[in-house]
């Protein structure tokens, strides 16, 4: 630019152009182009470049390349591969480099184009994404929920062991919760947990779960084209900010609930931030999303998956590939379930009959060793290979008492030690743990003494045992003492 200017003003203060290409030593030609134009105009291409060499071969190139849309994206012509075909199968003696430049401005001009999108208040966009976390000392893969108002940048996030319907459902509830609000519509990708099926019309046939929880809340559900994801770009976004700015490091907490109070807390911390081109902080455009908005149902929907069962022979009912244990009582009947994301119930008519953690390994069994004791008291001889019990964590007071049990009373004893047991079926383990505690204390070593004493623990009242039930426990003669005996203590003889 600086020798544009000189030769430019040189010519403008009398000198002609044949003297000033001489005295800057450039062409005519040059000098001409620095008078016409007050600054460089650039590059000027006149005429399409020309490929000898690929000309004849662009309609293969493209024929193989339009074919390639109706196979796996894995699978499709590479740059190298279609040089190898050209070269092979056509003769073809040109280089690499002009078919990967070639391909590479194909593509460009393919490529999608996107339209600006205004978003006015009230509306939202939900999606799951995945991160690695440490729950309870355990590293495993937590899917989280999000939903983002796109009008205010405002945010919601929970996470969850897995992303199933329930989870999507139970995400909702709590997002809802956390604004006080229901949103006009919320826009989803087509994920099989929400939509059962896609009509040949472009209607959804929504999951039976999210069709009752879309009649609760009664707000509008909208769907992006399948496989496009930046048809909720907000949403997307959202996802991997929370993974950048939340879960890095990788989050530790000792529970689920834990990890999700925390990240409730960064979401209320980011409605401070103001973000580029705003003038408002997240949480004052929020108030915008709000006044649209439609409030709450007088309660919230339960996030639960509903099926029916049956209890098999050894009193176990089968949910999503696993089996939960119920009272033994309840053999052979049916039975309803309903799976949360971190519990899964089950009952009987109108009881809830078991209530378990939920488990979503595959094909294990879960137990409560409780359901399984009045038919273990009848089959004894199953105590010691019964799985409900065989890693049932009891204190160690309970393999003493039961020692102790057998010692002196042989089968009979064993049996009542499982008698002791099931009084957990009234009692928590705390009291029935200080019942058993203060009848090794006292040596009254037998069902009806601990059931005396987890009542009088429950009760805060003070034992009062008779031990003329315990047969087998030495007998203590305590005789009134006379005054005698006490002097003859002090006689000089005793001295």
């Amino acid at each position: 630019m600086d020798l544009y200017r000189k030769v430019r003003l040189a010519c403008a203060e009398g000198m002609s152009q044949r003297e000033a290409a001489r005295h800057f030593n450039i062409s005519r030609d040059s000098v001409s182009k620095m008078m016409a134009f007050s600054v460089p105009p650039g590059y000027r291409r006149s005429a399409p470049i020309k490929r000898p060499k690929l000309d004849a071969f662009t309609g293969i190139i493209d024929s193989w390349l339009d074919g390639d849309r109706e196979v796996h994206r894995k699978q499709r012509h590479t740059a190298k591969r279609v040089f190898e075909r050209l070269r092979d199968e056509h003769g073809f003696t040109g280089g690499y480099t002009i078919v990967k430049d070639y391909m590479r401005q194909r593509e460009r001009r393919g490529r999608e184009m996107f339209v600006p999108l205004a978003h006015p208040p009230g509306h939202a966009q939900a999606d799951f994404g995945e991160a690695v976390v440490v729950i309870g000392g355990i590293e495993q893969k937590a899917h989280f929920f999000v939903m983002d108002l796109p009008h205010s940048d405002a945010c919601y996030v929970r996470a969850y062991p897995a992303a199933t319907a329930e989870a999507w459902v139970d995400g909702h509830v709590h997002a809802f919760a956390f604004f006080g609000k229901v949103p006009v519509s919320v826009l989803y990708d087509n994920d099989r947990c929400l939509v059962a099926k896609i009509l040949p019309d472009g209607a959804r046939q929504r999951a039976t779960l999210f069709s009752g929880f879309l009649s609760h809340y009664l707000f509008r559900d909208r769907y992006g084209r399948p496989g496009k994801g930046n048809d909720k770009g907000n949403a997307e976004g959202l996802v991997g900010y929370s993974r950048r700015n939340f879960m890095v490091p990788i989050p530790r907490f000792a529970t689920w609930d834990a990890f999700n109070d925390y990240l409730e807390t960064q979401c209320l911390k980011r409605q401070a931030d103001v973000l580029r081109g705003q003038s408002e902080t997240i949480g004052q455009r929020l108030e915008r999303d709000l006044a649209a908005m439609s409030d709450l149902p007088a309660a919230p929907f339960d996030a639960c998956d509903q099926v029916t069962g049956r209890v098999s022979s050894q009193a176990l009912v089968r949910y999503k590939t696993n089996d939960y244990s119920v009272p033994v009582a309840y053999g052979h009947r049916d039975v309803w379930i309903r799976g949360y994301v971190d519990v899964v119930v089950i009952g009987c008519g109108g009881e809830v009959i078991a209530r378990h953690p939920r488990c979503y390994d595959r094909e294990d069994m879960v137990f409560d060793a409780v359901h399984y004791l009045p038919l273990i008291e009848q089959k004894i001889n199953a105590l010691d290979q019964a799985a409900p019990l065989a890693e049932w964590d009891l204190p160690s007071e309970f393999a003493t008492l039961r020692r102790l049990m057998e010692a002196r009373m042989i089968k009979a004893g064993r049996r009542e030690y499982v008698q002791v047991l099931r009084l957990l079926e009234t009692f928590d383990i705390d009291d029935l743990h200080a019942a058993v505690k203060k009848a090794l204390q006292l040596g009254a070593v037998g069902f009806d003494a601990v059931k005396h004493l987890v009542l009088c623990h429950v009760e805060k009242r003070p034992p009062k045992l008779d031990l003329d039930v315990y047969p087998y426990l030495p007998r203590a003669n305590v005789e009134t003492t006379s005054a005698a005996s006490y002097m003859a203590l002090m006689s000089e003889d005793a001295a």
